[in-house]
């Protein structure tokens, strides 16, 4: 079977219970967030912030894993590049901590704008130059 078909099926995949599974996700990815986030303001002396961090990569990994097994058109879309260019800045903070609190509020910014964008958006491809839900 060609990579094609198996990353860009024809008809979407899901499974049973796929939306809730997604809530989940996206709950626990935000509580995950929650506890990272005063990281990234505040002081902290240890690292008892840690479980939310892995909660938020988990959750994260599984919310882009359940897309991407759906139909990979996801990749090529803005939700999936905005996805793709959040990772991208959080990896910025290490090198660049004195950035770190700019850097996590375009992610949060770039999140709150793409999550509540209408379809058009969302769906559109920079690639395609158009909105696409298919390839």
């Amino acid at each position: 079977m060609a990579i094609k078909s198996i990353l860009f099926p024809e008809q979407s995949r899901s499974f049973p219970g796929q939306r809730w599974t997604n809530i989940l996700l996206r709950t626990l990815h935000l509580i995950g967030l929650a506890g990272v986030g005063g990281v990234f303001f505040y002081p902290v002396a240890d690292n008892s912030w840690m479980p939310y961090f892995y909660l938020a990569m988990a959750s994260g990994i599984g919310l882009m894993a359940i897309s991407i097994w759906s139909n990979g058109v996801w990749l090529v879309q803005l939700r999936g590049q905005s996805i793709l260019l959040k990772v991208f800045l959080l990896t910025l903070i290490p090198p660049f901590p004195e950035a770190k609190i700019p850097l996590f509020l375009a992610v949060i910014i770039i999140s709150g704008l793409i999550a509540h964008a209408p379809g058009n958006i969302r769906y559109y491809s920079l690639y395609h130059r158009r909105r696409i839900e298919m390839l």
